[in-house]
């Protein structure tokens, strides 16, 4: 049954090509010749399948492990250079239909107050956000067709995209909300969305449709058929991910990647990011239930498998990891972190937390993590260049597999940073940065471009902002 280019879920997801590719895995997990093999593949960066990546993930060995390790290291660096990508999740509504029992937001939980946000408010959440720094978001929101139609999403796309307070604007507006019709994505698309993420939660079928018993998402291949709607409709930077623990960590990678392979196959673009977030405490939800929850060491060793695998793709981690985690798995592959976020529905102008999807683990401001990463010499980046250039779908990724993007994302990188040390950062923060920017200078390959960056760091001293490669 499994065919990669079929429209049909449980065709390029198919369950019994995973169990052979596990066993496969199993099988293979300890020959050394083939985990040879496959690392070098990696190290031409050309990508893993389904298979090979599952062999890596099986193997035990340390010296291939940490081979691994360096490898994911190395391609992240490639591809990403020393750049962060900065954003923040704005939670728009609780109402939710359905009744997935991982999540707080289910139909049957009586314990948290549902709220949607009016236009006012979502516009005081991004003046606070905007106050921070922040210059792209996630937008979430439960699934209810009556109390958040889609018309009520597009009407806050727009007022997020016409709020300017100070220096302050946001330049992408993600869009993490439930599986609909071509008809709604072209919507999406023409109210300027970036990237539309959906997360699998889990790709194993019989899972799944247990983990949502009630309500729209629990129509398996519909859910995992969306991607391919969006794209049809003219979304061309889409988003995948699985909520590792709700299944077996192993099935769930594999499926993650066939999906990546289908997307590739289908319309010649894999997808844009891939998110990998665990389940974590949350209100109404008792983790004993998830067995499968994936340990620290198990992580971060999938993280760098699905680097080496697709190497072209953004990695999401979240504020669910703690400032320990996500400095362990930003040397493996990550490139995308939110900072200063919360996940309730109206949680930046009021603090508030009675409405939180889950638990936060790294509890800093934007502005420490910001530190934290330049002291690591990192360089956080709140660049929104590519898409507001129409450098989306395939035209991004052929200058990413190319290593092109490098030549427009360290100067964006460079100059966005620059804003935020104008506009949000303390003394310490700004110095710190200040001389991340004299060193990250050097780095830029091409004389011209460089000088001017250096003419446009001056200007946007003198008060000038949203310069662009």
């Amino acid at each position: 049954m499994y065919d990669v280019r079929s429209m049909i879920a449980e065709e390029f997801i198919d369950h019994q090509q995973i169990l052979e590719t596990l066993a496969y895995a199993d099988a293979h997990k300890d020959d050394e010749a083939l985990i040879d093999q496959i690392l070098d593949k990696a190290r031409r960066c050309q990508g893993l399948d389904h298979q090979e990546a599952s062999v890596l993930l099986a193997c035990e060995r340390p010296d291939k492990i940490a081979r691994l390790y360096e490898l994911a290291r190395q391609i992240k660096e490639r591809f990403y250079g020393d750049r962060i990508v900065m954003f923040a999740p704005l939670y728009l509504s609780d109402h939710c239909v359905n009744g997935c029992i991982y999540c707080p937001y289910h139909r049957q939980n009586t314990h948290i107050p549902r709220k949607k946000l009016t236009q006012e408010e979502i516009r005081r959440e991004v003046i606070a956000l905007q106050d921070m720094g922040h210059k792209r978001l996630a937008l979430e929101a439960g699934e209810d067709p009556v109390n958040v139609p889609l018309e009520y999403i597009l009407e806050s796309i727009k007022t997020i995209y016409a709020v300017r307070h100070k220096n302050g604007a946001i330049r992408r507006v993600n869009v993490n909300i439930a599986a609909t019709t071509v008809e709604n994505y072209r919507k999406l698309k023409a109210a300027q969305i970036g990237t539309y993420i959906l997360f699998q939660e889990t790709y194993h079928k019989e899972r799944y449709e247990k983990l949502h018993p009630t309500g729209p998402k629990s129509d398996y291949a519909y859910h995992t058929q969306a991607h391919d709607r969006a794209m049809e409709a003219g979304i061309d930077d889409v988003g995948l991910g699985v909520l590792f623990g709700l299944e077996g960590y192993r099935y769930d990678l594999a499926g993650l990647l066939m999906h990546a392979e289908h997307l590739e196959a289908v319309f010649g673009v894999g997808p844009h990011t891939i998110s990998v977030p665990r389940i974590c405490p949350a209100e109404d939800i008792d983790l004993e239930r998830f067995p499968d929850a994936v340990p620290d060491p198990i992580f971060e060793k999938i993280v760098a498998c699905i680097r080496v695998a697709v190497p072209y793709t953004g990695m999401i981690v979240s504020t669910r990891e703690s400032p320990a985690v996500r400095e362990r798995v930003l040397r493996l592959g990550v490139s995308q972190i939110s900072g200063g976020s919360s996940t309730s529905v109206g949680g930046y102008a009021q603090k508030a937390e009675d409405t939180a999807q889950f638990d936060v683990s790294d509890r800093r401001t934007l502005e420490e993590v910001v530190r934290w990463l330049m002291e690591m010499d990192q360089i956080p980046s709140f660049c929104t260049a590519c898409y507001r250039e129409g450098r989306t779908g395939d035209r991004f990724m052929a200058l990413c597999k190319s290593g092109q993007i490098s030549n427009c994302c360290l100067p964006n990188a460079l100059l966005t940073l620059k804003e935020y040390l104008i506009d949000h950062a303390g003394p310490e923060t700004r110095s710190i940065g200040e001389a991340l920017i004299e060193k990250q200078l050097q780095n830029i390959s091409r004389e011209k471009t460089r000088a001017l960056v250096i003419q446009r760091l001056k200007r946007i001293e003198e008060g000038q902002r949203d310069f662009r490669f």
